[in-house]
């Protein structure tokens, strides 16, 4: 993805995100990684330039963070309306957030492993990635859980649980098969794209 197209559609997203979201604590916490990782691509665009795919991506799950973080996960519009024409008992928006939580950091993972020559045997480093992704999104609900601890009430929109027991294991559950599923449909076409960047 062209580096222009990609900062100005971020840009756009943030500043419609930021503009009266519905809690600005949730919309900060929401919010940080997708700039902490546009931080992260802007200083290493030059000494690391990654596939246009994982540029993409990475795109893609920041935008989904950003839209969760202006109206909180569990208030999101069209997942409301979803969950009144299908029926559902809550609004699955976050799960959305936490299958993108494991496809889009498998692709990142592979693409690290790939080229800085990790780990050579494909099967292995599968594993590996998938075992990453999964600590990951089991290192984001320790972090909810933080964050819960020390805000107490506010940190509810955060958390987006809406009262669902299983929610942490669901969340893990998503961010698994995100993983699985990114690594199986993207991995010939991320193979194409790193032979173009030798």
């Amino acid at each position: 993805m062209h580096a222009m197209l990609w900062i100005a559609v971020f840009s756009a997203v943030l500043i419609w995100s930021a503009i009266d979201p519905k809690d600005g604590f949730t919309w900060f916490l929401e919010v940080l990684p997708a700039l902490l990782g546009a931080l992260v691509l802007a200083f290493t665009r030059r000494r690391f330039p990654l596939t246009p795919l994982v540029y993409g991506l990475i795109l893609v799950h920041a935008v989904i963070l950003m839209v969760g973080g202006h109206y909180t996960y569990a208030e999101v519009p069209l997942f409301d309306t979803l969950a009144q024409l299908f029926d559902w008992q809550r609004n699955h928006y976050d799960k959305v957030g936490h299958f993108a939580q494991g496809f889009v950091p498998a692709l990142i993972a592979r693409e690290l492993l790939i080229r800085k020559q990790v780990v050579s045997t494909p099967p292995w480093r599968n594993f590996i990635i998938v075992c990453f992704c999964l600590a990951l999104s089991a290192f984001y609900e320790l972090i909810e859980w933080w964050v819960a601890i020390a805000t107490g009430e506010s940190a509810e929109a955060f958390l987006g649980t809406q009262g669902y027991v299983w929610d942490t294991q669901s969340d893990m559950a998503w961010a698994l098969s995100g993983a699985l599923l990114g690594l199986m449909i993207l991995g010939r076409l991320h193979e194409r794209q790193l032979r173009r960047l030798k």
